[in-house]
């Protein structure tokens, strides 16, 4: 599990959201991307990549093709998967943790509560679409000036 304040997130559900948002960059028009490739750019073990996009399959995140030319797309424009989407299916309905619960008189159980509404707030209105426009527009603000 890797934790981000009340948030704690899976591996398989970093994974999940890398191999989207690789989709999100790489998948032009009606071509597939390759397994192989995506595993290969976001530095995720393919066996798992393959359980990990079948089951987005299943929840439709994403459709495959077969064959030689085959490989996945995402199942709906990335303007309309949302972070917080991909989050609760990967995760199921809780993704925060409550492990850690609080009893009501615990001085700081509507602080936490409120800090779980802020960040699922800003997971569901955070796009796939949205992730990719920040990462070109911060790439293209790095591209090094080479002069021989």
């Amino acid at each position: 599990m890797f934790g981000i304040g009340p948030l704690s997130i899976s591996v398989k559900a970093q994974y999940a959201l890398r191999a989207l948002f690789d989709l999100t960059l790489h998948q032009s028009g009606t071509q597939p991307v390759k397994i192989a490739a995506i595993a290969q750019r976001q530095n995720i073990p393919q066996k798992f990549l393959e359980l990990i996009l079948a089951s987005l399959r299943q929840g439709g995140f994403v459709e495959s093709r077969r064959g030689a030319e085959g490989g996945y797309l995402l199942a709906r424009p990335a303007d309309q998967i949302t972070v917080g989407q991909v989050l609760r299916y990967v995760e199921g309905s809780r993704v925060y943790r409550d492990r850690h619960r609080t009893s009501a008189d615990d001085p700081f159980s509507s602080l936490w509560a409120r800090v779980e509404q802020a960040v699922s707030q800003v997971l569901d209105r955070t796009t796939l679409a949205e992730l990719a426009r920040e990462w070109n527009e911060k790439q293209n603000r790095y591209v090094p000036y080479w002069e021989i």
